[in-house]
């Protein structure tokens, strides 16, 4: 188990150029599957969880060649099981997205409910099997935890109401709905900046997709899907964390090549809720690289009449989940009071008895919302990461700690963040790596 020692209060500065999303990134490899042609991926972030997917991928058949570091090709002409490897499948959540794809390849689909992922509350899958139920597969439960999907029948289009905007189900419905003959309308869809990733590849694969980044997706679906070459959008999420680290630590960062688009939601909490000061240098690409000033003064600006602030999270338009962590270590040291408040997973914040140790005030009101005072003098501990957002909360809360931090698990952030350690000590913080 790799540890991470930080010693804080070191100035960081310069420019950081942001990975691949991600969340992206794993759904668009899957759909590599729905084609035997070659399909190019690039702006791949080299991260744990990518590493897992692509071995699981091959471990199915599939042919994988990095071109260069971040460019990745894959082909499926020989696909050889519809089972995947059970233990590699439950280690990561975002396998589920492999479920549509081989369905709509094979027919057929054995699986062991994933368990893995973050450990930040209960994620249910019964949204993905209202989208096959929709597509006519029969789902036969087996041994506890254990279910096997068939089609025994043309895959055709379908008019899919999702009860939820699952990120992870709309992306198995549209795959599938790609590879379908005629139509499929799917409602509540989720919008996030990933799936309309994922729209991009599968409309060069070479079917139809109306509604692109809306709630409804209409997609003409086509039986031969063809290869495509198609570029990654930069992880919002991982710039949303560098945000928080200009914000908090002494020194000017600069942050490339980002879509300010995406970033809307999250510069105004951070702007507007604890007074982070950040600018843009826009480029003619539509693209940006953006500014947080050097020596940031964070202040809680109350609601009108003086009243609690409250950053909460909320599906895509609204601020990400994955950020109130950093939000929440942001907060610890602005001058004020705020509420953090994570309406969509009951664990996300269960890290807030590490940043206490470390000299937070914090007041837990229950499992979805707590109360941050600053500014803390935050002061180094032994800590451990329990999950990818977490961990680099916990990792920023170090870098602006005084003395040295030890914080065990930190594979967990490698699992989100590419070459965490090189960034950082590039960027003037004290980190060594403990295999």
């Amino acid at each position: 188990m790799a540890h991470l020692l930080i010693e804080g209060m070191h100035p960081i500065s310069g420019t950081i150029q942001p990975s691949g999303n991600k969340n992206a990134a794993m759904p668009m490899m899957c759909a590599a599957v729905l084609t035997d042609q070659p399909v190019t991926l690039r702006n791949v972030p080299r991260i744990g969880d990518v590493h897992t997917l692509l071995q699981l991928l091959q471990e199915l058949g599939m042919e994988a060649q990095w071109l260069n570091r971040h460019v990745l090709r894959l082909q499926a002409c020989n696909l050889t099981a519809a089972e995947p490897n059970a233990q590699l499948f439950r280690s990561l959540r975002g396998s589920l997205t492999l479920m549509g794809p081989l369905l709509a390849r094979r027919g057929e689909f054995q699986v062991a409910a994933p368990a893995g992922g973050d450990d930040i509350g209960r994620r249910r899958i019964d949204t993905h099997l209202q989208v096959f139920r929709a597509f006519g597969i029969e789902i036969q439960d087996q041994n506890p935890g254990q279910f096997h999907l068939q089609l025994d029948q043309e895959l055709t289009g379908a008019d899919i109401w999702l009860d939820e905007a699952s990120v992870t189900a709309t992306e198995n419905g549209v795959m599938m709905a790609a590879a379908a003959r005629g139509t499929t309308i799917i409602h509540n869809a989720a919008c996030e900046p990933h799936v309309e990733d994922l729209c991009h590849l599968l409309v060069a694969m070479g079917c139809a997709i109306e509604g692109m980044g809306t709630n409804r997706l209409v997609v003409t679906g086509s039986t031969a899907l063809g290869g495509a070459d198609c570029t990654i959008g930069p992880d919002y999420m991982e710039i949303g964390s560098y945000i928080g680290l200009g914000a908090i630590t002494p020194g000017r960062l600069c942050i490339s090549d980002v879509l300010p688009t995406q970033l809307r939601l999250v510069e105004m909490e951070f702007r507007q809720r604890l007074g982070v000061r950040m600018a843009y240098e826009h480029q003619p690409n539509g693209r940006a690289t953006l500014v947080l000033d050097n020596e940031q003064e964070l202040v809680v600006h109350p609601d009108f009449g003086g009243s609690i602030p409250c950053i909460c999270s909320s599906p895509w338009p609204g601020f990400p989940s994955d950020l109130i962590s950093i939000a929440l270590v942001m907060a610890t040291q602005a001058r004020g009071t705020i509420m953090i408040h994570e309406k969509m997973f009951e664990s996300r914040l269960y890290f807030v008895d590490k940043l206490v140790s470390m000299g937070a005030q914090v007041i837990v009101c229950d499992p979805h919302r707590v109360v941050v005072t600053g500014p803390s003098l935050l002061y180094g501990n032994s800590v451990s990461s329990p999950d990818i957002r977490a961990g680099m909360a916990l990792v920023l809360a170090a870098l602006c700690a005084r003395g040295t931090t030890r914080i065990a698990q930190i594979e967990l952030v490698e699992r989100g963040y590419s070459d965490i350690v090189p960034t950082l000590t590039r960027l003037g913080a004290a980190v060594d790596l403990i295999p």
